[in-house]
């Protein structure tokens, strides 16, 4: 049996499943945060320590403007109202990518890693404006700042997922099969699952398959 320690994801189809059944982007962005919350309860239950989600990418940029206001506003709403009860799961919530968001967005973003941060039973890390390739290029200039030997050791402590375990798993939903710049360096001997499912229509049992498979997989690293 495999060891489990940290799960990613990309969340892939919430605007497509809102076109679909809604006629609306943005009800499948809120279709999607209650897949985020199922995901959340179901890690906790299979005692994996680590998870995330790519919840807005440096490409993401891209959309208009009202899609992108929407998904902040839900954003706000969810770190105003729920932040309280992540931490009364013992849960602690890591942003990573850069944040260049509102005032308030920024604030309400930091206030909850502070409350969250010695809370050990989940990290949960939401990858928001984050791009790969701009996390490495940022990593070689510390190390080139900092006078440190280029090699893995040192380039892993400047990368922003710092003191995080590679993920062994990644899933996408969405029927889509690339890594969109998430976690290049990160998932280099992860197992990929690519899922057909647009995310609102994810769910535990999907999640439980996808963990129980992995399980069993042979993992080689490269030996036989």
């Amino acid at each position: 049996m495999n060891p489990l320690r940290h799960v990613a994801i990309i969340m892939d189809g919430n605007g497509r499943w809102g076109l679909k059944y809604k006629n609306s982007r943005n009800a499948g962005h809120k279709a999607g945060l209650k897949t985020v919350e199922k995901i959340i309860k179901e890690t906790i239950k299979h005692k994996v320590k680590f998870l995330t989600l790519y919840a807005f990418s440096t490409e993401n940029w891209r959309r208009p403007k009202k899609e992108i206001n929407f998904l902040f506003s839900l954003l706000e709403t969810f770190l105003t109202n729920r932040v309280d009860e992540l931490h009364n799961q013992d849960i602690k919530l890591k942003i990573i990518g850069e944040k260049s968001f509102s005032e308030k967005l920024n604030n309400l973003l930091n206030n909850a890693e502070k409350k969250t941060f010695r809370n050990k039973k989940l990290q949960l890390n939401l990858a928001l404006n984050y791009g790969s390739k701009f996390e490495l290029i940022n990593a070689f200039k510390k190390l080139k700042k900092n006078n440190k030997k280029i090699n893995e050791k040192n380039l892993s402590l400047f990368l922003q997922t710092k003191n995080i375990p590679d993920p062994e798993i990644l899933i996408r939903t969405g029927d889509t099969k690339r890594l969109s710049n998430f976690l290049l360096w990160q998932l280099a001997y992860s197992e990929i699952f690519f899922e057909k499912k647009l995310w609102p229509e994810f769910n535990e049992k999907d999640y439980t398959k996808i963990i129980k498979k992995f399980k069993n997989i042979k993992r080689n690293f490269g030996n036989i």
